[in-house]
């Protein structure tokens, strides 16, 4: 489905950038297939010609990322398309020849690390299609391509194409549109991007998790390479900044590596791990402010958004204070997204997956965990009738700990370690909600004291004697987790 949304040029000469989130599906069909008739209009037949550009060992390909520039009629337009699931981001901007524009090389830094950009293929489509419509609108485009790949002037290989991509319709009109079509001739299409197939590039191969039984080094690897994945998935989203979800997965990968290496330090060359966990601790770093205030601000807006209209004028003077607080910690994160220290780190990262530097292999995993775990056991006996807001919080961090020992332990363990780290995420859950609400608290007596408005001051009082009766509740609630937690605990690890 496309979902257009405009948004601020991230090249500002080169016009506005338009996101479109796009899902479609592809069909082979033969030299004699003709589409059916279908309801809805027909629609202009179209000749384009697509440049694509990618590095020259094709990094981009590799992670199913494409970018090209379209020209039709005269007009050029560059247009950039992420993976997502099982759909795909579209960022459009217009732009002349030569360059991409900065904001779009800018979103693909992860994938070429500094790497010249350079053309790679060029294709020139004729399109027919139909616009198909049923009762309440338009369900879908599909359209039928007729694909030149160019070498230069000559005319190297040919092929057709149909896609099926929807524009207002769900997954179920998609593959009923794929039957009727499949009635019509089509057959099972090949996914891959038009790139993929005219430079004989097979489709991105997902991270394989080590099954049960293997060493902790493959397992190590394993999880290793899925986190890293996933970091470089998110960067484009995170320095977009339009889906707060991209910096919180991309902030989670990171916290992941680190907690895995901290697992596995046993097994580890210290003098190689620590550096490499401490650069994680400042990506961490830079991360977590922007992600911080956005959890803080979409809390804090539907707290205000439950007060009387009069009240609620005051506290949108304490949002406006977090929004500009927001912008300046986004530049900095930004910043470090841009620097050579943070592609330094991503390649130490995909090293790490490689070719960890183990000292000593002959370590059970399970163990690690029940180490982890018998760390936070500790943590929380030692923690008394009234413990503080911050020996929380550290019981927090541990609980973290032994919830992603756990995870890294979980192949080899089976459903007891499935069970408990169910009941993990539960007790992060309560300690998370504990921890922000402390911190909620702290931060709304310091936006009262700034905005220097005695609406907004009062409005602060009643957020914060919300944020103490939340805090107080998230208590409660951790006792009754850390029961449920310890019990699956000793079943996991005795």
């Amino acid at each position: 489905m496309r979902e257009a949304r405009s948004g601020a040029a991230l090249a500002p000469a080169r016009g506005p950038l338009k996101a479109t989130r796009e899902r479609e599906l592809k069909l082979e069909v033969g030299p004699r297939f003709r589409l059916p008739a279908l309801p809805g209009d027909p629609l202009p037949p179209r000749v384009f010609t697509s440049t694509y550009l990618d590095t020259i060992d094709h990094r981009l390909a590799g992670a199913g990322v494409t970018l090209r520039r379209r020209v039709e009629r005269g007009v050029g337009l560059w247009q950039l398309k992420l993976p997502r699931g099982d759909a795909r981001l579209e960022l459009e901007v217009a732009g002349p020849a030569g360059e991409p524009p900065d904001g779009l090389r800018d979103l693909v830094t992860a994938y070429a690390r500094g790497a010249a950009l350079l053309p790679v293929a060029a294709l020139r489509s004729r399109r027919q299609g139909h616009l198909v419509r049923d009762l309440d609108g338009p369900v879908a485009e599909v359209v039928l391509d007729a694909v030149k790949v160019l070498e230069g002037r000559r005319v190297a290989s040919e092929f057709r194409e149909l896609e099926i991509e929807l524009t207002g319709g769900n997954e179920a009109a998609l593959q009923r549109l794929a039957g009727v079509l499949k009635g019509a001739g089509a057959t099972a299409g090949d996914a891959r991007p038009k790139v993929f197939r005219a430079l004989g590039l097979p489709a991105p191969a997902a991270p394989v998790l080590a099954p049960a039984g293997r060493g902790p080094v493959e397992r190590l690897r394993a999880v290793l390479a899925e986190q890293i994945a996933a970091v470089i998935a998110h960067d484009p989203g995170t320095r977009l900044g339009r889906e707060p979800e991209d910096l919180h997965q991309m902030r989670v990968a990171t916290r992941r590596i680190r907690a895995v290496l901290r697992t596995a330090r046993p097994m580890l060359d210290a003098g190689w791990v620590e550096p490499l966990r401490a650069e994680l601790n400042w990506l961490g770093g830079a991360l977590g402010p922007v992600r911080d205030l956005d959890v803080m601000r979409e809390h804090l807006a539907a707290e205000i958004a439950s007060l009387e209209p009069v009240d609620a004028r005051g506290g949108r003077r304490l949002l406006l204070l977090l929004d500009r607080e927001r912008a300046d910690v986004r530049r900095a994160m930004l910043e470090a997204l841009r620097s050579d220290r943070y592609l330094a780190l991503l390649e130490a990262i995909e090293d790490a997956a490689r070719r960890p530097n183990v000292v000593d292999a002959d370590w059970s995993l399970e163990a690690l965990a029940a180490e982890d775990f018998q760390a936070l056991r500790h943590a929380v006996d030692a923690l008394g009738e009234s413990p503080s807001d911050e020996d929380l919080h550290e019981v927090r961090i541990k609980g973290k700990r032994a919830r992603y020992a756990a995870e890294l332990a979980e192949p080899n363990a089976g459903r007891r370690a499935t069970r408990f780290i169910r009941r993990a995420r539960a007790f992060q859950d309560a300690l998370g909600e504990h921890q922000d609400a402390v911190v909620a608290g702290e931060r709304i007596r310091e936006l009262a004291g700034r905005a220097r408005s005695a609406r907004a001051a009062l409005v602060a009082g009643r957020l914060i004697e919300r944020e103490r009766q939340r805090r107080e509740t998230a208590r409660a609630d951790f006792a009754k987790q850390w029961t449920k937690l310890e019990r699956r605990g000793r079943k996991a690890w005795s």
